[in-house]
């Protein structure tokens, strides 16, 4: 099989799941990540053979792909805010508008030194390492209710030289999350799509992410929203901020749930004008 030839199979058997820009797209990356070459290189010698293993490696994959499954669950990484991530079926895939969240931290908060950040269901860790990469003299704290995720963020630390101290947390458990101490930073991207709209999400996702990490109940949307709200109340310093992914449709909903809380709260929109990421403050006056 050539270049060429893996490249239009690809294609073609995942035209059923995807648009043709899409399956392209995909099949473009996987045969890069087989070969190492990259699509420049493909294109010049798209007539050279695949080797025996890259060949098996390729049906492999495809077959997965074809499935339904995501690419980089396929692959087993995903790039995000400039490093390389391991991903599994037990975390989230880092998204680009994730990386905006990490932007507008940074942005607000670099000239600051030896901040504490807390992470609160951090999956894969992509926001924690982040921002301890970009932010390299604070002090980061992840947490996730889920061992296998945590599992994944500590290998993702280690294999990108970032010191975070993870911790097993259901943020939901009051008892447990009233002995962490105080934050300058808190950040979260929790689940946030009501159960009822799990048939709206493409295949690849509704068949393939992780649940917990997805949905919350539809009868009570900003669950973690207001919880972890409840606990910055207590958790920040005075001059700390809180932020927030969320959920386009329920963004100003979010907004005005903490503005009654007590907070002062921002809401800003992704490189798609979706109302996507929130930062509240504790009012003082």
């Amino acid at each position: 099989m050539t270049l060429n030839e893996a490249f239009y199979q690809a294609r073609n058997a995942l035209s059923a799941l995807y648009s043709d820009r899409e399956s392209a797209a995909i099949s473009h990356e996987l045969i890069e990540f087989i070969t190492g070459k990259s699509k420049l290189q493909r294109l010049i010698e798209k007539d050279n053979f695949l080797s025996f293993s890259q060949a098996e490696l390729f049906n492999s994959f495809l077959k997965r792909l074809a499935l339904g499954e995501p690419l980089q669950y396929v692959t087993g990484e995903q790039w995000f805010a400039g490093n390389l991530f391991k991903v599994n079926k037990h975390v989230l895939i880092p998204r680009p508008e994730t990386e905006e969240l990490v932007d507008w931290i940074v942005a607000e908060n670099n000239a600051l030194q030896h901040l504490q950040i807390l992470d609160i269901g951090t999956g894969s860790g992509c926001l924690a390492i982040s921002l301890k990469s970009k932010l390299p003299f604070s002090t980061v704290s992840a947490c996730d209710i889920s061992l296998e995720a945590l599992e994944i963020a500590q290998e993702n630390a280690q294999n990108l030289n970032t010191q975070i101290s993870f911790s097993a947390i259901n943020f939901l458990d009051s008892q447990r999350t009233d002995q962490l101490g105080m934050f300058d930073v808190i950040v979260s991207n929790p689940p946030y799509i009501p159960e009822t709209e799990s048939e709206m999400l493409d295949q690849n996702v509704r068949d393939f992410e992780p649940s917990l990490a997805l949905f919350v109940p539809s009868e009570d949307s900003l669950l973690f929203y207001r919880v972890i709200a409840q606990f910055a109340l207590t958790h920040l310093s005075p001059s700390g901020k809180l932020y927030f992914e969320v959920h386009q449709d329920f963004a100003e909903a979010t907004v005005l749930m903490l503005q009654k809380m007590n907070f002062i709260a921002t809401l800003r929109k992704d490189i798609h004008q979706n109302s996507r990421m929130v930062k509240a403050t504790i009012r003082l006056d």
